[in-house]
């Protein structure tokens, strides 16, 4: 097996594990157990609370004990094992500490992951902007798949779907003892400073100016991203509510109208390296920051009937948003990070992304729409709420482009450090 074939594997089914429930968990939780909405909130915040500290400690023992590879299997065999016990809870609170040790596990995968490809494409003389993200498109194939694997099994509000995650879990694991070797970089002949002795070497990052501007807009579009995540689906199924929209595709069939976004985001993908060495990291998270704003401004308008082009949209909007962020704020950051650290500066990345982001947008936006969103009744202004959310997107944007000074040579890829 090719070992670029080999990388799409492992990005197969790392991500056909998160797409087997976590778009479906939510009717489980309603129509199959009936727990409360507020509880349900506290079990979208273990992704948040998992992406604070498990990344940057897994990419910790990665540089510095065992190899990447062995240690993304042993965490996918761990989550699986959780995967299986959700089903078991009898109650919110036991599902809340089962769900946030399967976080535990999965969360710091997604960072390994990367780590395992990085440094397998520079070990083979591969260009890591050229050739990864035809490779990772694969992830969001698989997302897609395992959404309509539980959509067509009719698992969607059976615990079956996390029976589903559980086996693809499995399999990656033992997968995962295939891969290519990803030792550790850091040896005990290199100098240790306090942060090495603590494991905090990539917030050295953060001492360059660009690099901590970089990661503090990165955070911010990490609580973008949640946002989306949390309130796109409630959105849309709340149409069902209204006679005129009761029959509607999208009141009907939310879960495929969403997955849209995935389908978009597979093609955007792959329009990254094009975008990245023409238009350079600035440009391209700018792009993605108005890509935001186009997002939560479309939903704002759109409903689903006349408006449902603009939901549509929307979701096509979504690919350019996440990718232009997400997957090239990676391959940024795999550039200007020392070899030594490539594992826990991924798990930085993650951090203020999936960690702070996440947490920051999910409260704080939860507490914004209780308190002026939201009428005595529990109805939402759905309306005024994503026009909140856009302009805090075009805010971000301006506030962008004045203050990361990166510049970027036309045509050139971006510097991977060799040392």
């Amino acid at each position: 097996m090719s070992l670029k074939l080999r990388l799409i594997v492992m990005n197969f089914l790392q991500f056909y594990v998160w797409g087997a429930w976590l778009i479906t968990i939510g009717r489980y939780w309603f129509e199959t157990r009936h727990w409360s909405g507020t509880s349900f909130g506290a079990i979208f915040s273990t992704m948040g609370i998992s992406a604070l500290f498990m990344p940057s400690l897994m990419g910790i023992v990665a540089d510095r004990w065992i190899n990447a590879e062995r240690l993304y299997g042993v965490l996918h065999i761990l989550g699986a094992v959780c995967l299986c016990l959700l089903p078991q809870a009898g109650d919110p609170h036991a599902f809340f500490w089962l769900i946030l040790a399967t976080m535990l596990c999965y969360m710091p995968t997604i960072s390994l992951a990367i780590t395992v490809a990085y440094n397998a494409l520079k070990e083979n003389g591969l260009d890591v902007v050229r050739d990864y993200p035809p490779i990772r498109v694969w992830g969001t194939i698989g997302f897609i798949a395992a959404m309509w694997t539980t959509s067509l099994l009719g698992l969607e509000t059976s615990p079956g779907q996390f029976y589903v995650a559980a086996a693809a879990a499995v399999a990656l694991g033992v997968y995962a003892f295939s891969l290519p070797r990803c030792p550790p970089r850091m040896t005990r002949t290199d100098s240790r400073s306090l942060l090495d002795v603590l494991g905090l070497t990539s917030f050295r990052l953060l001492r360059d100016r660009n690099m901590a501007v970089f990661f503090f807009f990165a955070m911010l579009l990490g609580a973008a991203l949640q946002l989306t995540n949390a309130y796109g689906g409630t959105f849309l199924g709340e149409f069902g509510t209204q006679a005129a929209f009761k029959d509607a595709l999208a009141v009907r069939y939310p879960a495929i109208i969403m997955s849209i976004s995935q389908v978009s985001e597979t093609l955007f993908i792959l329009t990254i390296p094009f975008f990245l060495k023409r238009f350079g990291i600035k440009t391209v998270m700018t792009i993605s920051m108005l890509a935001w704003f186009l997002r939560f401004g479309l939903f704002a308008y759109g409903d689903p009937g006349p408006g449902l082009w603009m939901i549509v949209l929307s979701c096509i909007v979504y690919g350019m948003a996440f990718d232009f962020f997400n997957i090239s704020g990676s391959l940024f950051v795999e550039g200007q990070a020392d070899p030594k650290i490539r594992a826990s500066a991924q798990g930085l990345f993650m951090l203020m992304t999936n960690g702070i982001g996440a947490v920051l947008g999910s409260s704080i936006s939860g507490w914004m729409i209780d308190r002026w969103y939201t009428d005595a009744a529990g109805v939402k202004d759905w309306h005024g709420i994503w026009v909140a959310f856009a302009l805090y997107s075009l805010a971000m944007a301006i506030a962008f482009v004045p203050l990361f000074k990166h510049k970027h040579t036309p045509g050139a890829a971006m510097p991977v450090p060799t040392h």
